[in-house]
Formats: C-alpha cells, structure tokens, sequence
C-alpha cells in the first residue's frame, strides 16, 4: 500500500513540473522544449460578472493533450478530470478534445483575479489567461441615526457604502417634495430650523443596484401660541376658550384667571389638553366666570402664554325679536306697532281682494 500511493504521488510530478515551468513564462517570452519549439500564450477578454452569479472558465485543447489545468494564483483548481479545489463553489463542466471549461459558483470578491488554464501538449505548451472582474451592488455599511437636536444647531449626517464599481452618494429632504440636499457622503446643516425637520434619503447607486437608507431628524423649539379668540357667553350657558400652540416637543398648558391658576375640576371648570391644542370649557357660566383668562405653553426650551376675555352676552327675550332693534320703548309703541303690521297684512291680501 505505501509502494502504491509513492507511485501515484511520484506519478503527479511530471503535470506539477510542467505546470511551474508553464506559469513562470510570461506571456511572449520563448519557452524552449525538446525540439526548440515555442510556446503560445492567450490573454482572453475580462469576464465581468455580478456576484452571485455563476462565471464559466473556458480554454480550447486542440492537439493532443498530455496534461491541462486551470489555476488561479498559482493554485491549482483542477487538473484534467481531478479536482485540486476544496472550494464546492468549483465545479468541472466539459472536458474533451475541444475544451477544458469550469465553473464557479456564487462568485464573490475573492474570486475577481486571473486566471490562468495551462495546456501541454505532444508539440508544445501553451497557456490561456483571462481575468474576472466581479461586480457588486451597493451596500450602506456606515449611517448615521435618528437624531433629536435643538433648533439652531449644527447636524452632519454621515453615509458612507461598499460596491463595486464604486457607488455614488446623494442626499434628498424627501419631507419637502424631495429636494436634492447634498451629493456627497456628508450632509451637513449649518444652525437648522424647524423647517428642515423631517426625513432625509440616502442613496448608494452604480450600474448594479441601488441601496437607500432613511434617517430623521427632529429639531426642538419653544412654544409659539395662537392668538387668543374671545368669547361671549350667556349667563347659565355652555362657554369654551381654546388655546393652540406649536412646539416641539409638545407643550404643557395652564391656564390662569388674573393671577389665579385654574386646576381641572375647579369652579365646574374642566381642562382638556391633547397634543397642541387645550380647552378650558365652562359647563354653567356664573357671574363670577367673566373676566380675563391667561393660557400659558411650556416646554423644556421656554413658553409662550395669550390673553383671552370671556363677556356676558344677554338673551334677547320674545317681545324685543318682535319689535326689533329699534323699537321705540315708549306708550305709543305697542299702537305703531300694532298698525305697522295691519299694513303689511291689507298689502298682502289686496291682490286677492282685487279678484272680486
């Protein structure tokens, strides 16, 4: 048994010799063998392939072949019809008297090189060489977060991508109809403004693919309230003051009459606040209920406050609806009254009284 396998390993000297002389000729140079013939050395176009797909390696044989290889980096892929690879990616696909070709599957980086198929044959070697480019889509491999920041501040957003060919970068403010913000791998924003609040787009792009990130930016600031409405309001009647302001974050109201805070429950008050917008309603309005009334928003970054006046609107009653705005409120009134609507009634009537 170790007689055999000497043999089969001694047996394997010749192809590996011819295999070192053959990869240390360049291309062009003479290779001299028994009977001073040269050796033909092929340099193929590049293969350019995508990663994750399959390239072939393909070599023609024409003479008679005594051995053949394909090589990558001077390490042996295969040999004839044996298999020096480890790599299960490799795989044989035709051998004959034409052509040697392989295969290699789910290509990626580390594949990308030359080549090299090494034939020797009964008149001379020659060698066939090719190179693989492998191309890769983008990748964002470096971005920056969400971030929370104060208006006034400086930002710089960061995205940097791997690819192959090499990707460019751009940056859009896709919260405002998409408007092109930077193309470079920084994006910064000197002292922003709450109107640049919102969601940025990064794009890594080339010939392969297209790879897109999203990050948000909030940008903080003090409350602004909306100008105080007045309101009049019968006496025994249902009354509301509401008070709207913008803030980021959201802001904490009060509400005050004169100097006096109001609580929730207080008086037959109640205080509803839901995100920007607070209600103070009455529920049955009392004498003591008009008067000024202060709201005031808080946040962390300062406040804002509106002044608002509730008044008492009186109820007209049925007897000044009838006699309007102007009614003279004295002894002959009810009588002018009286014979004002007894014109308009004989108006009324006269065109079917004219029938007769």
């Amino acid at each position: 048994m170790h007689v055999r396998g000497y043999l089969a390993s001694f047996s394997k000297c010749p192809l590996l010799v011819s295999l070192r002389i053959l990869l240390l000729v360049h291309a062009g140079s003479p290779v001299h063998s028994q009977g001073d013939s040269q050796s033909d050395n092929k340099v193929m176009d590049n293969i350019t392939v995508r990663e994750g797909e399959t390239v072939f390696l393909r070599c023609e044989q024409g003479d008679v072949v005594t051995h053949t290889a394909w090589l990558n980096r001077s390490s042996i892929l295969y040999a004839g019809e044996d298999k020096w690879s480890v790599d299960p990616r490799v795989s044989l696909v035709t051998l004959n008297q034409e052509e040697f070709t392989i295969k290699i599957e789910n290509v990626d980086m580390t594949d990308e090189g030359q080549y090299v198929c090494a034939v020797q044959t009964s008149s001379r070697p020659r060698t066939t060489s090719v190179h693989v480019l492998v191309q890769v889509p983008p990748k964002i491999i470096n971005f920056s977060r969400d971030i929370v920041v104060n208006e006034g501040s400086n930002v710089t957003l960061l995205c940097q991508a791997s690819g192959k060919p090499e990707p460019s970068i751009s940056w859009k403010f896709i919260s405002n109809s998409g408007d092109l913000a930077s193309d470079d791998e920084l994006l910064e924003i000197s002292s922003i403004s709450r109107q640049r609040a919102g969601v940025y787009e990064c794009a890594a792009v080339n010939e392969i693919d297209t790879d897109v990130q999203t990050v948000d930016i909030t940008v903080n600031y003090a409350p602004s309230v909306s100008e105080g409405r007045d309101a009049g309001v019968t006496l025994g009647q249902r009354g509301v003051l509401e008070c709207e302001a913008d803030a980021v974050p959201e802001a904490d109201f009060e509400w005050y009459k004169d100097n006096r805070r109001i609580f929730n429950g207080f008086d037959d008050m109640e205080i509803v606040s839901t995100g920007s917008l607070s209600k103070l309603t009455f529920y049955n309005v009392s004498d003591g209920d008009y008067g000024n009334y202060t709201c005031v928003a808080i946040n962390k970054l300062g406040r804002s406050n509106t002044s608002f006046l509730m008044y008492v609107v009186i109820e007209p009653t049925s007897s000044t609806l009838l006699q309007g705005p102007r009614a003279v409120q004295d002894g002959s009134g009810g009588e002018k009254a009286v014979n004002f609507h007894t014109c308009l009634l004989f108006i009324a009537l006269l065109p079917f009284l004219l029938r007769f």
